[in-house]
Protein backbone atom coordinates (compact mmCIF):
# COMPACT_ATOMS: atom_id res chain seq x y z
CA UNK A 1 0.00 0.00 0.00
CA UNK A 2 0.97 3.71 -0.78
CA UNK A 3 1.12 5.74 2.20
CA UNK A 4 -0.68 9.01 1.62
CA UNK A 5 0.61 12.43 2.75
CA UNK A 6 -2.35 13.22 5.89
CA UNK A 7 -1.96 17.14 4.65
CA UNK A 8 -3.70 15.98 1.30
CA UNK A 9 -6.55 16.20 3.65
CA UNK A 10 -7.57 19.82 3.40
CA UNK A 11 -8.74 19.88 7.02
CA UNK A 12 -5.39 18.16 8.55
CA UNK A 13 -3.37 20.64 6.25
CA UNK A 14 -5.42 23.17 7.98
CA UNK A 15 -4.83 22.35 11.60
CA UNK A 16 -2.25 24.82 13.03
CA UNK A 17 1.47 23.31 13.94
CA UNK A 18 0.94 22.01 17.28
CA UNK A 19 -2.47 20.20 16.79
CA UNK A 20 -0.82 18.84 13.78
CA UNK A 21 1.61 17.34 15.86
CA UNK A 22 -0.21 15.79 18.31
CA UNK A 23 -2.66 14.12 15.38
CA UNK A 24 0.34 13.44 13.76
CA UNK A 25 1.53 9.63 15.78
CA UNK A 26 -2.60 9.29 16.04
CA UNK A 27 -3.31 9.01 12.29
CA UNK A 28 -3.44 5.82 10.37
CA UNK A 29 -3.29 5.74 6.91
CA UNK A 30 -6.05 3.37 5.23
CA UNK A 31 -6.73 2.15 1.78
CA UNK A 32 -10.38 2.70 0.79
CA UNK A 33 -11.68 0.27 -1.75
CA UNK A 34 -14.97 0.49 -4.27
CA UNK A 35 -18.06 -0.09 -2.50
CA UNK A 36 -16.22 -0.41 1.27
CA UNK A 37 -18.50 -0.11 3.94
CA UNK A 38 -17.01 2.56 6.52
CA UNK A 39 -20.30 2.67 8.72
CA UNK A 40 -23.26 1.24 8.72
CA UNK A 41 -26.33 2.59 10.27
CA UNK A 42 -26.51 2.09 13.98
CA UNK A 43 -22.54 1.42 14.02
CA UNK A 44 -20.90 2.67 16.98
CA UNK A 45 -18.24 4.83 15.21
CA UNK A 46 -14.33 3.61 16.36
CA UNK A 47 -12.68 5.78 13.87
CA UNK A 48 -12.95 9.02 12.04
CA UNK A 49 -11.58 8.82 8.76
CA UNK A 50 -10.23 11.77 6.34
CA UNK A 51 -9.38 10.70 2.81
CA UNK A 52 -7.27 12.07 1.01
CA UNK A 53 -7.97 10.84 -2.70
CA UNK A 54 -10.62 8.07 -1.92
CA UNK A 55 -14.74 9.98 -2.04
CA UNK A 56 -17.08 8.76 0.40
CA UNK A 57 -21.01 8.60 -0.15
CA UNK A 58 -23.32 9.32 2.85
CA UNK A 59 -26.02 7.56 2.35
CA UNK A 60 -29.59 7.10 4.29
CA UNK A 61 -30.87 3.79 4.31
CA UNK A 62 -34.94 3.04 4.29
CA UNK A 63 -36.29 0.17 6.07
CA UNK A 64 -37.02 -1.91 2.37
CA UNK A 65 -33.10 -1.59 1.96
CA UNK A 66 -33.52 1.24 -0.43
CA UNK A 67 -31.15 4.08 -0.15
CA UNK A 68 -30.03 7.31 -1.03
CA UNK A 69 -27.17 9.49 -0.58
CA UNK A 70 -27.34 12.63 1.02
CA UNK A 71 -23.42 13.78 1.22
CA UNK A 72 -20.28 13.69 -0.57
CA UNK A 73 -17.20 13.54 1.82
CA UNK A 74 -13.91 13.91 -0.54
CA UNK A 75 -10.13 15.42 0.64
CA UNK A 76 -11.87 18.55 1.62
CA UNK A 77 -13.34 16.85 5.29
CA UNK A 78 -14.14 14.15 7.27
CA UNK A 79 -15.93 11.03 7.47
CA UNK A 80 -18.03 10.60 11.31
CA UNK A 81 -19.03 13.89 11.68
CA UNK A 82 -22.01 12.21 14.22
CA UNK A 83 -19.07 11.78 16.68
CA UNK A 84 -17.64 15.20 17.81
CA UNK A 85 -21.65 16.48 17.79
CA UNK A 86 -23.03 14.08 20.19
CA UNK A 87 -23.79 10.59 18.96
CA UNK A 88 -21.43 7.78 19.14
CA UNK A 89 -23.08 5.97 15.90
CA UNK A 90 -24.18 7.15 13.14
CA UNK A 91 -27.68 6.75 11.40
CA UNK A 92 -26.75 6.40 7.61
CA UNK A 93 -23.98 3.92 6.16
CA UNK A 94 -20.47 5.35 4.56
CA UNK A 95 -19.54 3.69 1.51
CA UNK A 96 -16.24 4.06 -0.57
CA UNK A 97 -17.56 5.31 -3.89
CA UNK A 98 -13.81 6.16 -5.76
CA UNK A 99 -11.44 4.13 -4.05
CA UNK A 100 -8.12 5.49 -2.61
CA UNK A 101 -6.25 6.40 0.05
CA UNK A 102 -7.07 8.11 3.46
CA UNK A 103 -5.85 8.25 7.09
CA UNK A 104 -8.43 7.16 10.00
CA UNK A 105 -8.05 8.78 14.04
CA UNK A 106 -9.58 6.90 16.67
CA UNK A 107 -12.81 8.08 17.88
CA UNK A 108 -12.06 9.17 21.51
CA UNK A 109 -8.40 10.84 20.44
CA UNK A 110 -10.97 13.20 18.06
CA UNK A 111 -13.41 13.54 20.99
CA UNK A 112 -10.71 14.79 22.97
CA UNK A 113 -9.20 17.36 20.87
CA UNK A 114 -12.52 18.69 19.66
CA UNK A 115 -12.46 20.47 23.42
CA UNK A 116 -9.65 22.57 21.90
CA UNK A 117 -11.08 25.42 20.45
CA UNK A 118 -8.48 25.75 17.06
CA UNK A 119 -10.05 22.14 16.01
CA UNK A 120 -13.43 22.72 17.34
CA UNK A 121 -13.67 25.67 14.69
CA UNK A 122 -12.42 24.06 11.97
CA UNK A 123 -14.50 21.32 12.38
CA UNK A 124 -17.93 23.38 13.10
CA UNK A 125 -16.96 25.26 10.32
CA UNK A 126 -17.10 21.82 7.91
CA UNK A 127 -20.12 20.22 9.75
CA UNK A 128 -21.91 23.67 8.76
CA UNK A 129 -20.57 22.77 4.77
CA UNK A 130 -21.94 19.69 5.37
CA UNK A 131 -25.43 20.73 6.37
CA UNK A 132 -25.56 23.12 4.00
CA UNK A 133 -24.60 20.28 1.29
CA UNK A 134 -27.00 17.93 2.42
CA UNK A 135 -30.43 19.99 2.68
CA UNK A 136 -29.26 21.25 -1.25
CA UNK A 137 -29.31 17.55 -1.92
CA UNK A 138 -32.47 17.09 -0.46
CA UNK A 139 -34.23 20.23 -2.28
CA UNK A 140 -32.41 18.93 -5.91
CA UNK A 141 -33.56 15.21 -5.09
CA UNK A 142 -37.12 16.67 -5.10
CA UNK A 143 -36.77 19.32 -7.48
CA UNK A 144 -34.69 18.91 -10.40
CA UNK A 145 -34.26 15.89 -13.20
CA UNK A 146 -32.47 12.98 -13.03
CA UNK A 147 -29.64 14.45 -15.39
CA UNK A 148 -29.61 17.01 -13.77
CA UNK A 149 -29.00 15.64 -10.52
CA UNK A 150 -26.24 13.79 -12.52
CA UNK A 151 -24.43 16.69 -13.74
CA UNK A 152 -24.48 17.95 -10.14
CA UNK A 153 -23.02 14.76 -8.61
CA UNK A 154 -20.15 13.96 -10.99
CA UNK A 155 -19.06 18.02 -10.21
CA UNK A 156 -19.09 17.63 -6.86
CA UNK A 157 -17.04 14.22 -7.38
CA UNK A 158 -14.50 15.88 -9.94
CA UNK A 159 -13.52 18.78 -6.95
CA UNK A 160 -12.25 15.81 -4.64
CA UNK A 161 -10.53 13.96 -7.32
CA UNK A 162 -7.25 14.50 -9.20
CA UNK A 163 -8.09 13.64 -13.13
CA UNK A 164 -11.13 13.40 -14.89
CA UNK A 165 -11.93 9.84 -14.50
CA UNK A 166 -14.69 8.02 -12.27
CA UNK A 167 -14.58 4.18 -12.06
CA UNK A 168 -18.37 3.36 -10.31
CA UNK A 169 -20.33 0.56 -10.62
CA UNK A 170 -24.19 0.74 -12.05
CA UNK A 171 -25.09 -0.24 -8.79
CA UNK A 172 -23.59 2.56 -6.39
CA UNK A 173 -24.44 5.27 -8.90
CA UNK A 174 -28.48 4.17 -8.42
CA UNK A 175 -27.51 3.70 -4.81
CA UNK A 176 -26.44 7.01 -4.12
CA UNK A 177 -28.73 8.83 -6.82
CA UNK A 178 -31.83 6.65 -5.62
CA UNK A 179 -33.54 5.59 -8.83
CA UNK A 180 -33.26 2.09 -10.87
CA UNK A 181 -30.04 1.54 -13.27
CA UNK A 182 -31.96 2.07 -16.03
CA UNK A 183 -32.69 5.45 -15.15
CA UNK A 184 -28.80 5.73 -14.37
CA UNK A 185 -28.12 4.62 -17.74
CA UNK A 186 -30.27 6.59 -19.87
CA UNK A 187 -29.38 10.12 -18.08
CA UNK A 188 -25.50 9.42 -18.56
CA UNK A 189 -26.56 8.19 -22.29
CA UNK A 190 -28.14 11.88 -22.55
CA UNK A 191 -24.95 13.36 -21.31
CA UNK A 192 -22.29 11.04 -23.53
CA UNK A 193 -24.35 12.02 -26.45
CA UNK A 194 -24.37 15.88 -26.07
CA UNK A 195 -20.38 15.22 -25.58
CA UNK A 196 -20.07 16.10 -22.08
CA UNK A 197 -19.03 12.39 -20.72
CA UNK A 198 -17.63 8.92 -22.20
CA UNK A 199 -19.36 6.13 -20.05
CA UNK A 200 -18.87 2.85 -20.21
CA UNK A 201 -20.30 0.57 -17.36
CA UNK A 202 -19.81 2.42 -14.89
CA UNK A 203 -16.53 4.20 -16.04
CA UNK A 204 -17.01 7.70 -16.57
CA UNK A 205 -14.69 10.34 -18.12
CA UNK A 206 -15.50 13.84 -18.23
CA UNK A 207 -15.29 15.14 -21.61
CA UNK A 208 -16.57 19.06 -21.11
CA UNK A 209 -16.89 20.32 -17.22
CA UNK A 210 -18.20 23.54 -18.67
CA UNK A 211 -20.86 21.83 -20.24
CA UNK A 212 -21.65 19.77 -17.23
CA UNK A 213 -21.95 22.79 -15.23
CA UNK A 214 -23.93 24.90 -17.85
CA UNK A 215 -26.35 21.69 -17.82
CA UNK A 216 -26.35 21.21 -14.04
CA UNK A 217 -28.92 22.95 -11.43
CA UNK A 218 -27.83 25.88 -9.55
CA UNK A 219 -27.47 23.31 -6.49
CA UNK A 220 -23.63 22.49 -7.55
CA UNK A 221 -23.12 26.17 -7.65
CA UNK A 222 -24.73 26.21 -4.36
CA UNK A 223 -22.89 23.74 -2.72
CA UNK A 224 -19.26 24.93 -3.99
CA UNK A 225 -19.88 28.45 -2.56
CA UNK A 226 -20.75 27.44 0.25
CA UNK A 227 -17.55 25.35 0.88
CA UNK A 228 -15.33 27.91 -0.66
CA UNK A 229 -16.95 30.89 2.14
CA UNK A 230 -16.75 28.34 5.13
CA UNK A 231 -13.71 25.81 4.59
CA UNK A 232 -9.72 26.94 4.42
CA UNK A 233 -8.25 26.65 1.00
CA UNK A 234 -5.26 24.20 0.21
CA UNK A 235 -2.36 24.23 3.02
CA UNK A 236 -4.25 27.66 5.10
CA UNK A 237 -3.19 27.35 8.87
Amino acid sequence: MVLEDPKKNHLIAALPESEWQRWKPQLEPVEMKLGQVLYESGDTMRYVYFPTTAIVSLLYVMADGASAEIAVVGNEGLVGVSLFMGGESTPGRAVVQSEGGGCRLPAATLKEEFKRAPVQHLLLRYTQAMISQMAQTAACNRHHSLDQQLCRWLLLSLDRLHGDKLVMTQELISNMLGVRREGVTDAALKLQRAGLIEYRRGRITVLNRVGLEERSCECYAVVKKEYDRLLPARGAT
